[in-house]
């Protein structure tokens, strides 16, 4: 079984723009293919990487220049300074989840095979899909569904769902497509699936809060002219990802200084962002909602 195919590869190593003898870091190692290009061009260099994930370890590679550090990314700058690193050059991020999580039924993250519902990143968290399905109040569901999966209909979704966990808690997968079925429209079944699931999993793992973080820290980390490099799969992460390059906050509001010149920490290097191709696709249907987003500090 393939653990992952990275989205964008050739276009997001080259976005690094990596000097031989420059320190880089990988905050979503998972199978390791970005982190394997890096290395081919790294001489006396180093990466550093991160994967919160226990079963990404298994695909470390033997290499003098290479260390794993099984952590969540908001603990970067922490764990860069443990490890004697102030500064680095260029950082990359696939906010993707991966084909192994995906595949592996008993994690729970699609809603195309029945199992638990987990959707955990980090196995030893304590907080599950299921957990908040099922101890959060019909409010808070209907937030978390509108803000993570953009649902419109999402306070009639938490209704059903409440109604259904005093019945039986929701458990499976079975069980939260059985509680909202009625609600999901015809021929667009998976569409809204994919929503309520993406919602899920974003709360269950902090996902956006998580990545505001990440960026922050990347700011103070990267020297002058390092890169930061982004590949997203959805408008939450992506809008985040785009303000925080465009002016240094992620609401994008664009600061000027006393002569009324734009203020910002980053050059952008890709305006509009980077999408695969029709070849890519073809090959890779899972990378046809990337965008790589490049910027490079000032």
């Amino acid at each position: 079984m393939v653990y992952h195919i990275p989205a964008l590869l050739n276009e997001s190593i080259d976005g690094l723009n990596i000097r031989p003898d420059g320190i880089y870091v990988d905050v979503t190692f998972g199978g390791g293919g970005h982190s394997k290009e890096i290395l081919k061009r790294l001489t006396t260099g180093r990466l550093i990487v991160f994967d919160q994930d226990d079963d990404a370890r298994l695909n470390a590679p033997a290499d003098t220049k290479f260390l794993f550090l099984n952590q969540n990314f908001r603990f970067l700058k922490n764990n860069l300074q443990f490890s004697n690193i102030s500064s680095i050059d260029g950082l990359i991020a696939d906010l993707g989840v991966s084909f192994h999580q995906f595949d592996e039924p008993h994690r729970g993250f699609t809603f195309r095979q029945d199992a638990p519902l987990d959707m955990r990143m980090n196995q030893s968290s304590q907080v599950t899909a299921a957990h908040l399905l099922n101890t959060l109040d019909e409010e808070s569901l209907a937030n978390l569904l509108f803000n993570y999966g953009e649902l419109t209909n999402s306070r009639k979704i938490a209704r059903d769902i409440v109604s259904a966990r005093v019945i039986k808690p929701l458990e499976t997968v079975n069980d939260i497509i059985t509680a909202i079925g009625k609600l999901a429209p015809y021929r667009q079944e998976h569409k809204f699936y994919a929503k309520v699931f993406q919602a899920l999993r974003i709360a269950v793992n902090h996902e956006i809060d998580y990545l505001k973080e990440m960026l922050e820290q990347s700011l103070s980390l990267l020297n002058s002219g390092g890169r930061l490099v982004v590949i997203t799969y959805h408008s939450l992460e992506d809008r985040v990802v785009k303000n925080f390059m465009k002016a240094g906050n992620f609401e994008g509001e664009e600061k000027k200084d006393f002569y009324g010149n734009i203020e910002t920490p980053f050059r952008i290097i890709n305006k509009k962002g980077t999408t695969p191709g029709d070849e890519e696709i073809a090959h890779n249907n899972r990378a046809r909602s990337a965008r790589l987003r490049i910027a490079e500090k000032i």
